[in-house]
């Protein structure tokens, strides 16, 4: 199997897994987490473009994975965020890494955050290697192993 089928089989892997873990969480922490990973997925070339915003953006209002949130708290955690990122990258990051270490201890919802990113970055059809780089910090900070994510 090619390397990008690897890679787009483990993107629908993971939106799989994602979708059956998801539904069990509806809480603050694990919605924080979530939004922050896609405002640092969206980032990882060290900006934010308004077309990938957007993407993001519609993937948390039509998405069936993120069904059981309120999708309007959902957006405006995802807008704060990549505000937040924007506004300072560095700072910013570092706040974003700090809210989704919030869920840490939470195993489950530590891979499904996780997992979000890897679909958030497969989303585009494009998982390049500064993407695979913030999914390994994000596993990094959740106390994860990086290999059971990306290569």
């Amino acid at each position: 199997m090619s390397f990008l089928n690897r890679l787009k089989t483990m993107g629908l892997q993971a939106s799989k897994e994602a979708q059956d873990t998801w539904s069990r969480f509806n809480d603050s922490a694990f919605a924080d987490a979530t939004m922050a990973a896609c405002a640092l997925i969206g980032a990882a070339d060290g900006k934010i473009d308004q077309t990938e915003r957007s993407r993001t953006a519609q993937f948390i209002t039509t998405s069936d994975e993120l069904r059981t949130f309120n999708v309007s708290d959902l957006r405006d955690k995802y807008d704060r965020y990549c505000d937040q990122i924007t506004a300072d990258f560095d700072f910013g990051k570092i706040g974003l890494m700090q809210v989704i270490g919030q869920v840490a201890g939470k195993s489950d919802q530590a891979r499904a955050v996780v997992q979000l990113a890897v679909v958030i970055a497969n989303s585009d059809g494009e998982f390049d290697e500064k993407e695979m780089g913030v999914v390994r910090e994000i596993a990094q900070a959740l106390k994860l192993d990086p290999a059971d994510f990306v290569d």
